[in-house]
Order: structure tokens, then sequence, then C-alpha cells
């Protein structure tokens, strides 16, 4: 028996052995199993659940409507629109299946495959009949590629309606959203990219509050295939962008715009600038550009049209500058209108420089130097002014900082630091050079004047709605600071630049029926650093009504060929404006009466200017001799423009009488 266990005993060692290795293999086999398992469910849990998501889920995301620009009377600027882009799968336009007429697939009974045909031809035909693509090219596209092919992008739904209803084979579509504007105003508001995300202007500018918010919505599907809502998922609505107000009036911003447009044209200029401002709230009532492009037309743009001037732009001044001169000149140095003053025969030699005047002027009362316009005049009062004293006012009214309104690209000018002053500084800028000013700032600076002296933060914006009307923001006026004692301001409104437009270089800006206030201003601007071969600038800023001002205009033309005197180019396009938007605007003709106490002597006096009718629309036509208490007979269309009156511009008539116009039969 002993020798017996001593032979088992090897053999059951052994067995131990093994089955220890077995269980220490199994031991190890579970242990990385549980070790997987942790690091599936534990460790990797978030990337395995992506995977599996990845396999039976789908995330679609729901682009957010843009939200909408209006003006101030809540008339779209800016919307979208939705629209239509349509794709082909060419394998399947190639071959498409043959269906008959109980709308079942033909079936080859041969090689038990459907019967298929090519339907290139007839998709290319059906697109080129309802949307106009370009036949020849679709089919090309159809029968070379293989892969997905756009056939039209962003078509109007009304015009696609019918691509939608045939059902083709092998084509779909889907819904976008793009971005459609009424046309106006094309610089300040902007424009944006194919992902529906501001480029330029305004719409860069608000591009948090108009973009909104977009949605997320997650589909799961079956085995077959088809997709449902994920039920446990949390599905994210789209939200609406913001809604944007400006203060921009859009009749007014046509009107202004047109006139630009035609000055433009007339002058053979290289560019023009207008803006309208209500100088008690500094709202920018419009602000145009000309030559500009069509927003809802990419191939018009470029980036010379592209750039806001009125902002954007700075120049030498030139005349319209002395309204620093003629306000520190009434402070500081107490000067009256009937003060006289040496002009010098036109000629000023100084520091071996001369400053010219373009009449030989001998003496002058200040206020005809003034409405003259007399350069001499101008240097010499800087003069007794002093460097620091106008240096003060012209910081005082704006010039070398930014206005304000927060439109992106806005330029500061430039105003040379007291310090780096030469002896030319003074008496240059005293009539205009040696100073940058962009246009807004001119018309800043008048508004000023005009609102007794007082100046406003121009503003562009006006309320910001959230997407369920509720207001989110709203501006209101701001005063920047007093720049001049209000009776200065009074005293220089009335006394000097009244009577630049009563008597003075800019009696072409007149306006039939209200007192104006204003300067020429007709600068050079050097060409190539030098000043031989001059290109001029002319513009002219003014405010109406006189005794109690309401509104301001700046127009600018850049480079005229034709002609180049402001009186000749910038002042008829003010008074142009300036008769059509009152004869437009309800709101201001309200405004003019309320404010403006010489509406009751208009409605006294037994006569009125027939103002220049020529060109205007018959509508404006009628809207403006009712304003004036004159009747009106037209032949043509009253959409039409007028060729022709019975009445001379400028002859004084009785009130009620009737003047004939002839209208163009269609509007053009």
């Amino acid at each position: 028996m002993t020798q017996e266990n001593d032979i088992g005993r090897p053999e059951r060692q052994d067995f131990g052995k093994r089955l220890g290795i077995v269980v220490v293999v199994f031991l190890v086999f579970i242990g990385a199993i549980i070790a997987k398992l942790l690091g599936i469910q534990v460790i990797d849990v978030r990337k395995y659940k992506e995977k599996a998501s990845r396999q039976y889920e789908k995330v679609v995301t729901e682009a957010a409507k843009r939200g909408v620009i209006l003006d101030r009377h809540s008339r779209m600027l800016a919307e979208n629109v939705e629209t239509i882009t349509f794709y082909a799968n060419p394998l399947i336009v190639r071959n498409t299946p043959r269906i008959d007429e109980k709308g079942r697939v033909v079936i080859d009974r041969k090689s038990n495959k459907a019967v298929c045909y090519d339907n290139t031809r007839a998709v290319a035909a059906l697109f080129t009949k309802y949307i106009g693509t370009n036949g020849a090219e679709l089919v090309s596209d159809l029968r070379r590629r293989n892969c997905a092919v756009l056939l039209a992008r962003r078509v109007p739904v009304a015009k696609a309606l019918p691509l939608m209803e045939h059902k083709i084979p092998g084509v779909w579509f889907q819904s976008e959203q793009q971005r459609y504007y009424l046309n106006v105003a094309a610089q300040l508001i902007g424009f944006t990219n194919g992902q529906n995300v501001g480029s330029s202007g305004l719409e860069l500018q608000f591009d948090k509050d108009l973009k909104g918010q977009e949605g997320t919505r997650i589909f799961q599907r079956f085995a077959t295939g088809k997709r449902y809502p994920a039920p446990d998922a949390r599905q994210v609505e789209a939200v609406r962008g913001n809604t944007v107000q400006l203060t921009i009036d859009s009749d007014v911003q046509s009107i202004v715009e047109d006139e630009l447009s035609k000055a433009v044209a007339q002058f053979q200029a290289d560019a023009a600038t207008g803006i309208v401002m209500d100088v008690r709230t500094g709202e920018i009532l419009a602000m145009a550009n000309s030559p500009t492009f069509n927003l809802n037309d990419r191939s018009t743009w470029n980036a010379e049209k592209t750039r806001n001037r009125a902002v954007t732009d700075s120049y030498e001044p030139g005349s319209t500058f002395k309204l620093i001169m003629a306000a520190a000149a009434t402070e500081v140095l107490k000067r009256k209108a009937e003060d006289r003053v040496f002009a010098n025969n036109g000629s000023l030699p100084l520091y071996n420089l001369v400053v010219r005047d373009h009449e030989p002027y001998g003496y002058l009362t200040f206020r005809e130097a003034i409405m003259y316009s007399s350069n001499i005049v101008a240097a010499k009062t800087a003069m007794d002014v002093g460097s620091a004293k106008f240096y003060d006012y012209t910081r005082k009214f704006g010039f070398g900082e930014k206005t304000g309104v927060g439109m992106v690209g806005e330029s500061s000018g430039r105003v040379r630091p007291l310090a780096k002053w030469d002896k030319t500084t003074l008496p240059w800028m005293g009539y205009g050079y040696q100073v940058m000013a962009t246009p807004i700032q001119i018309l800043q600076a008048y508004a000023a004047v005009a609102n007794d002296g007082v100046m406003m933060k121009p503003m562009i914006l006006k309320k910001v709605f959230g997407p369920d009307g509720q207001v989110l923001r709203e501006y209101a006026p701001r005063e920047v600071r007093k720049v001049i004692e209000p009776e200065t301001a009074r005293y220089i409104g009335k006394e000097y630049f009244k009577a630049v437009v009563d008597s003075g270089t800019a009696k072409s800006a007149a306006v039939p029926g209200l007192d104006v206030a204003g300067k020429t201003g007709t600068a050079r601007r050097a060409a190539g650093g030098s000043y031989a071969n001059p290109v001029y600038v002319s513009s002219f800023v003014g405010f109406f009504p006189v005794k109690s001002p309401k509104y301001a205009i700046i127009v600018i033309v850049e480079n005229p060929k034709t002609a180049y005197y402001a009186a000749t180019v910038a002042a008829p396009v003010f008074s142009s404006i300036a008769s059509r938007m009152v004869a437009c605007s309800n709101e201001m003709q309200k405004n003019l009466a309320f404010r403006s106490p010489e509406q009751a002597v208009l409605d006294s006096i037994a006569t009125v200017s027939v103002p220049d009718l020529k060109g205007l629309r018959g509508r404006e036509v009628q809207r403006l001799l009712k304003w004036l208490d004159l009747g009106m007979e037209y032949s043509g269309n009253l959409d039409g423009n007028v060729v022709s009156q019975s009445v001379t511009p400028g002859v004084k008539v009785g009130r009620k009488s009737i003047v004939k116009v002839m209208l163009t039969s269609n509007r053009t």
C-alpha cells in the first residue's frame, strides 16, 4: 500500500498543478472580462455611448431664422425668406425605373430586373422651363458626375413649387433661409454671407442680436432605417433672432439716394454722400452714398461701392469749417455781424504763402465776409482768436474724435495736437484746411448750433425687440456737451448762416416755404500729395427752419467734373432733398408745423413761390403743392416724372392757384 501511495502521489501533484494552472487561467480570463466590462461600462462609457448613438441616432441642426431690420416706421429693411435648393443623384437620374400606368415599377421578365431609362434631358428641360437654368450645362453635369449635383440654389418657393410637386426620381430639395432687402441704405445695412451670417455694415455689427440660436432635433431609427424623433431625448427648438429697429426713415433714405445719384451723373462726379439728422435728438433719418450696389444681387458689389463714406472718409472740409471761426469770433472777440473787416482786396501774403479769395473784396461787414465766404477774413479772424482758444473750440465741436454713432469703420478725422502747430496751421484752419473731418462730424457740429449750442450724440439704433416682441433695449437721445451758449448759437444761425442762403453763396439751397441756414464749402483735395492739380470736394450743410430748427442735412459731392463750386453742385441737391422729404413725410410736416412759427406767416401771406418740379414723381408734386396751398392739374401718369410745368420755378403766385404739369406716361 505504501508503494502504491508513493506511486500515485506524483500523479496527484501533477494533476493539482494542472488544475491550479486552469484555475489561474480561468481567473485571469474572468478578470480580463471584468476589466473589459469596467472599461466599457465605466471608464469608456461616453465613448461607447457615442458610438452606439451614431449607429441608431442622428442629430439634425435646425437653423435659426435671422431677425429682421426695421426702419423707424417699422417697415422691413431686411428680412429672411424661405428658399428652395434642388439636388440630384446622377446615378438615379440616368437609371430611372420605368413606372406603368398603375404606378408599379416595370420588371424585365428575362433578367427579372427593373426596366430603367435615362431621364437626364427631361430633368434638365424641367429646370430650364421653371427656373431658367442652362439646360446644356445641367445635362453635362448629370452625365459626367456620379456624386450629388446642385441643380438650382435659393429658388423662391412660389417658383420652385411646380418642381417640388413633380416628385422627380433622384431629385430632392432642401429648404433654406435667404436674406432679402428693401434695397435702400446698402452701405449702412450691409449683407450676410452664404451661411446667413453678417459680413458687413449693421448686419455684421449686430450679428449677435440678429442671428438667433440654432435648435437641435435628435432622431432614432428602426432596423428598417426609418427615423423617428427620439422619445427620451431633449429636443431644442431654434430661437429666432432679435428684431433691430433703426432711426432711418426709408422714404427719406430713398429720396437722398435718388438725389445723390442724379448729382453724380449730372456733374460726372466720383461719388456723393448725404446725411439727414434730427437736431433735437441726434437721430439719423438717412445716410446715403452714391455709387451704391444692389443688396439682393451680389454681382453688383465691389469694395469701392460698399464703403460708407459718411463715417469712414475724412477730408479737408474747406469753408463749412468756418463755423468754428464764427463761433469763436462771437464769444471770444465779441464780434458782431455789422463790424467792419478788411479782406485785403483778395490777396493776403502770409509766411511766404498767399491766402486768396475768389473775389477781390475790400472792406466788408463780418456778416458779408461769411455770406461771400472770404478766406482772408476767416484766416485773420482765427489769428485774432489765438491758437489755444481756436483749438479749444475745434475740440469742443467734436473734431478729432469719433462721434459715437458706433458704426463699424468710423474715422475720428484728424486735428493736429496744439504742440505740433506751425505758423500756418491757425490761419489755414480758419477756413478749413490742415484739419480732417468726416461728413458726420461736420453735420453734428451744425446740428449743435441748430440745437441751441447743445451737441447730441448721433444715433442710428432705436430699439431691439426679442422674438416675442418684447423690447429688450431702447436707446434714448443723449447729450454730449454744450459747445457754445444758446444766444451765440441763435445769433450765428440767424445773422450769418441764414444770410448765406438768403443773399450769399448758397441761394441755390433755398427751400420754398422754409427758412434755411447753412454754409457752402468748395475744398481742394491734394492729388498725388500735391495741390498743383487739385481734386475738388463740393459740400453744403444746413438746417431748417431757422427760428426753431428741426432737421440738418449735409451733402458732399467728390471730384465733380463739369462744375465744382458748391453753390452750383451741392447746394441745389440740399434744396431738392429738403423739398422732397418734407413734401413726402407727414411726420416732418407735423413736426415743422408744431415747431416752426413761420408756419403761421406762411398761412397768412397772399403769394407763394412755385418750386422747381421737374424730375419729381407726380404724387410727390401733388403733396408738395398741397402743402404750399396750391392746386395741381396734370396729364400723364401720377407715378411718372414731371417733364414740364406751367409756372416757371421761382415765380410767385397767389394761394389756391393751379399749377399744370406734364408727367411721363410710365414711372421711370
